[in-house]
């Protein structure tokens, strides 16, 4: 692989964000540097499809949507995750890593915090001639801390800050240096919370997550990136079968505050998109694909979920995520189950293998273990955290 920015970023985007390049259609992928930040990060929500952002809350919520996490029914808890990623690629090396967790300080708000970590494996380097130089060990993590209150008994908003670091390369290559990359950034969450005494109702959630600096692996000023920002709204129904039994089924809808990369292939063209500022990025991001309007609906990713639990304690998963061809083709079915016993709880998705020879989705066989523990005591609100 030679050694330099583009290509590192494209090797982590593929990795990330795999494309099926043998579509016939014209591609034009919204492409982002850390794109680990958009993957699912925990066991419950990719057994529905990456669905979260207006589920229960539970100790991954800081993950989704910061301002679900006054209306958990736990005090505390905490949630640790490992992903190993795109087995189905045969990389054997590359895997996530997640803890999570959130502490009620009293009955209106509430702290939380998370750490993500992402092991891209051990990666060979060459020159322009194909010579091995060096192996390395490509790394990533994000910090972040949040804050979240309830503003009535049933709205509820938060926020976050989030420190990210990024390493894909060191050292010298062509008399271009290489570092990694650091960036800061933010999140704005919003929940609604419409079930009634029984558990019957409909929740609701919007966020705009990694709202911050673009990153640089050089000290090239012009060779910034831009992380994923991104804008979701999300609403789940929960019907209360009986006293001991409940089904939710939820949809999520996402957008990247990403401008789309141009196809016009001019230095003009590229440095105008190189150079939006971060700010401008966001809301150009719904006007500035090629295609017109019938493009920016395509930029949108869906996930659809549905969650069974009996007495809280046992749960089953089924979702479907859907990301247009000519955006990346991420389409995949995922199932998941759960089980909790007094204060332990663990989950498990999977990533339902699709598609056979070229077509074969990247992301099968992808699984996910979650174990989360509960720290408090019940505060009676009435919202699972499962």
């Amino acid at each position: 692989m030679r050694k330099n920015s583009a290509l590192l970023l494209g090797l982590f985007t593929c990795l990330s964000l795999p494309a099926l390049a043998q579509q016939t259609q014209s591609i034009n992928v919204v492409t982002t540097a850390v794109p680990m930040l958009r993957i699912s990060p925990d066991a419950r929500a990719g057994g529905m499809g990456d669905l979260g952002i207006a589920t229960s809350a539970d100790a991954n919520s800081s993950f989704w949507n910061q301002a679900k996490i006054p209306f958990a029914t736990q005090r505390s808890a905490i949630a640790l995750t490992y992903t190993p990623w795109l087995k189905d690629l045969g990389l054997n090396d590359v895997f996530i890593g997640t803890v999570a967790g959130y502490h009620q300080i009293d009955e209106l708000q509430a702290i939380s915090g998370s750490l993500r970590y992402f092991n891209l494996g051990s990666i060979q380097f060459t020159d322009f001639a194909g010579n091995d130089l060096q192996k390395f060990n490509p790394r990533e993590f994000a910090f972040d801390a949040g804050y979240s209150r309830k503003l009535s008994d049933k709205i509820g908003v938060g926020i976050a800050l989030r420190f990210i670091y990024s390493n894909l390369a060191n050292g010298n290559t062509n008399g271009v240096t290489y570092k990694p990359g650091t960036a800061v950034a933010g999140d704005i969450s919003f929940f609604y919370n419409g079930l009634n005494e029984e558990g019957t109702g409909i929740t609701a959630g919007a966020v705009m997550s990694n709202l911050g600096s673009k990153i640089a692996y050089t000290n090239d000023a012009r060779g910034k990136d831009y992380i994923p920002a991104n804008l979701g709204i999300g609403a789940v129904y929960t019907k209360a079968v009986d006293e001991t039994s409940k089904i939710s089924f939820g949809i999520d809808i996402n957008k990247l505050l990403v401008p789309t990369p141009p196809t016009d292939t001019s230095t003009a063209a590229r440095d105008a998109y190189r150079n939006k500022s971060v700010v401008g990025s966001w809301f150009s991001s719904f006007g500035d694909a090629p295609g017109g309007f019938n493009e920016e609906l395509k930029e949108f990713q869906v996930s659809t979920g549905l969650e069974y639990g009996y007495n809280d304690q046992f749960f089953a998963r089924a979702g479907y995520f859907y990301e247009a061809k000519t955006k990346g083709n991420r389409r995949f079915f995922s199932v998941g189950a759960g089980v909790k016993y007094n204060r332990l709880g663990f989950n498990f998705s999977y990533l339902v293998p699709t598609g056979q020879g070229i077509n074969r989705n990247p992301l099968s066989n992808t699984a996910r273990f979650s174990i989360v523990f509960d720290l408090g005591a019940d505060d009676g609100s009435g919202t699972s955290n499962e």
